[in-house]
């Protein structure tokens, strides 16, 4: 496993956890920091044994965004989600879940989107508090968040920097769980879990399946999600079809691999 100065990776079984360790800044990215994040999610996607990430922050705080004193003093700005180092620009083949304590602002809202769920504690905040400095959105919020929660939603985050609670995220459909303050990587972790243990090649056809559709006539999106889900047919769908009519299913009861 590499060794990132900034930020904390260890594996819990199938699920990867990948800790941004910058807590003095409230987990700001500086350069340094949003390159290794990066190479952590290519790196967890390659693992053949990992099935789910979880993306945190140390000392209550998910990502306060990109660090501005660094910014200040320097020139190279990169876009996270345009540049193809960035740490938002990687379609992953496999799902990502943020869990959010704190802030989540700015950039680090950026990190939040470009992760697949968000399990979001009640005393979180999400905002795009960069409005106020004249600083852009360049780590793929603009496109992401209207895409979730819809235009006008959208626009109010942007347009005016207001702050978001956990629990507004989770009713706009931004968060997908609420859970107690401090219990958000918990949570996650628990949910991770749950996801690795079911089959894997159709949870990933289907979930590249919903990614991908976007620009998509509903005739093309139906072809895709034909050709995706193909090896889970070929290879998957049988065996379980046959544990379900053994009785694997019966009651409510699931039985996963």
């Amino acid at each position: 496993m590499a060794d990132y100065r900034k930020l904390l990776v260890e594996n819990d079984g199938p699920v990867t956890i990948i800790t941004i360790n910058r807590p003095e800044v409230r987990n700001a990215l500086d350069n340094e920091t949003a390159a290794d994040l990066a190479m952590a999610l290519r790196a967890f996607d390659g693992a053949s044994g990992q099935a789910v990430a979880v993306l945190t922050g140390a000392g209550g705080h998910f990502c306060a965004g990109a660090d501005l004193k660094e910014l200040a003093a320097s020139r190279d700005y990169k876009p996270w989600a345009g540049d193809p180092d960035g740490p938002c620009h990687d379609l992953l083949s496999k799902p990502v879940i943020a869990a959010v304590a704190g802030y989540a602002c700015a950039g680090g809202l950026g990190i939040a989107l470009r992760c697949d769920l968000r399990v979001a504690e009640e005393s979180s905040t999400f905002a795009v508090l960069s409005r106020r400095w004249g600083i852009p959105m360049s780590d793929g919020t603009t496109v992401r968040l209207p895409r979730l929660i819809g235009a006008g939603r959208a626009l109010d985050m942007l347009l005016t920097a207001r702050k978001v609670s956990g629990a507004e995220a989770v009713a706009m459909g931004l968060a997908d769980r609420l859970v107690p303050t401090g219990q958000a990587l918990q949570k996650a972790v628990e949910l991770a879990r749950e996801i690795a243990a079911f089959p894997q090649i159709a949870l990933r056809s289907d979930r590249m399946s919903a990614i991908r559709q976007w620009n998509l006539s509903e005739q093309d999106a139906i072809a895709l999600e034909t050709r995706l889900s193909l090896e889970a047919r070929q290879k998957e769908a049988r065996l379980g079809a046959g544990r379900f009519a053994s009785g694997a299913g019966r009651h409510g009861r699931i039985e996963k691999d």
